[in-house]
């Protein structure tokens, strides 16, 4: 019985842990860019799109396929960044293991 008291406790540490480590990924931001610079995506840790930042020179009213692409390709590294940085937290936290449903 003492066993799985402490075994319900350790999971109820856990999850408090996790509350606290998805908060923090929310106030956590990483950039992308792409086109040399030219668009910049900032994401936070909860895998949402903060900011989109264009410089003037890549806006071309003949070739908006060109920022489309651009955009596109700064916005994916956004968010494949955001999930690498998710992972990593959530690695410290779960001490490596891979645990099913957390990520």
């Amino acid at each position: 019985m003492n066993n799985m008291k402490q075994l319900m406790k350790q999971a109820q540490q856990m999850q408090n842990k996790m509350a606290r480590m998805q908060e923090e990924m929310a106030l956590k931001t990483i950039e992308a860019s792409s086109g040399g610079g030219m668009v910049k995506v900032v994401a936070n840790g909860k895998q949402e799109i903060v900011s989109i930042s264009i410089e003037k020179e890549v806006v071309d009213p003949e070739d908006v396929e060109m920022l489309q692409d651009l955009i596109l390709a700064a916005v994916n590294e956004a968010l494949a960044q955001s999930q690498k940085m998710v992972s990593s937290e959530m690695s410290k936290l779960t001490g490596g293991l891979n645990i099913p449903g957390l990520m």
